[in-house]
């Protein structure tokens, strides 16, 4: 094959990304969806299946959290970012906007087409944002706007809450912006990489005491969802104050120069 359509390892842990994705998809189909549908629905199975969803769309942010590293280390084709953008559109784009379309048709207090509005929004945003990070340059070390893994898990943590759904609508519609906003946000790199990696476990095995009804399960689930909406909202304030202080050091500085 010609070597620019050679896959590298890279590219394999992207393509898993792209299968995770897409299996949360079916999960929500055929475990949520369908058995509300046909009033089958017996609420363990919707569990199970919610929590599956759920886990494979945190498996796919493993597999994207690993595909850069060795990309780095090793080496990436020339497909490399077009699959990388592709494979994060499917996971963290379609699978979370699907998991948000799925909740509106199912949930009791849920209102149907204004939640197809929002997960078009959320969907939108994210296909927003990859394309800006393709023509965009930054400086080292950060993204603009928040990054589309952390805001699908963020987006179904907000779902799995299970709020009123007006609040819930508002969540979601706030994280959808901030993926498409200014705000800067570290990349995971060094030990901020291995908190990342240790929080999405720590997650699967929240979703995996939900899901098998375990002692505490409810409990540990709506622990760590409001943890993530928590992550959500916190570091854009503190990347704002870092911002804010930096610009005032800066008028500082120039006032000083000025003065001498």
């Amino acid at each position: 094959m010609p070597l620019s359509t050679r896959l590298s390892i890279a590219d394999t842990l992207t393509l898993g990304n792209a299968t995770c994705g897409f299996m949360a998809v079916y999960f929500t189909t055929t475990g949520v969806l369908i058995p509300h549908l046909t009033g089958h629905d017996d609420g363990g199975m919707a569990r199970h299946s919610a929590a599956t969803a759920v886990m494979l769309m945190l498996l796919a942010s493993i597999f994207d959290l690993f595909d850069g590293i060795v990309a780095r280390k090793l080496r990436s084709s020339a497909m490399g970012a077009e699959l990388d953008n592709l494979s994060d559109l499917i996971s963290f784009g379609l699978a979370p906007a699907y998991f948000v379309l799925v909740w509106g048709m199912v949930a009791s207090d849920a209102h149907q087409h204004v939640s197809a509005l929002a997960a078009i929004v959320v969907l939108l945003a994210v296909v927003l944002r990859l394309a800006r990070f393709s023509c965009v340059t930054l400086r080292e070390g950060i993204f603009q706007g928040m990054p589309s893994p952390f805001g699908a898990l963020t987006i179904v943590s907000i779902v799995l809450l299970e709020l009123p759904f007006i609040p819930t609508l508002m969540a979601i519609v706030g994280t959808a912006w901030l993926m498409v906003s200014r705000v800067e946000y570290p990349k995971p790199r060094g030990l901020l990489a291995v908190a990342m990696l240790a929080w999405i476990v720590t997650a699967m095995g929240m979703l995996a005491a939900w899901a098998f009804d375990a002692p505490g399960g409810e409990l540990l689930l709506q622990t760590g969802c409001a943890l993530q909406v928590v992550l959500g909202a916190v570091i854009p304030l503190f990347a704002t104050a870092r911002r804010v202080n930096t610009f005032r050091d800066n008028r500082r500085e120039a006032r000083l120069a000025a003065r001498g």
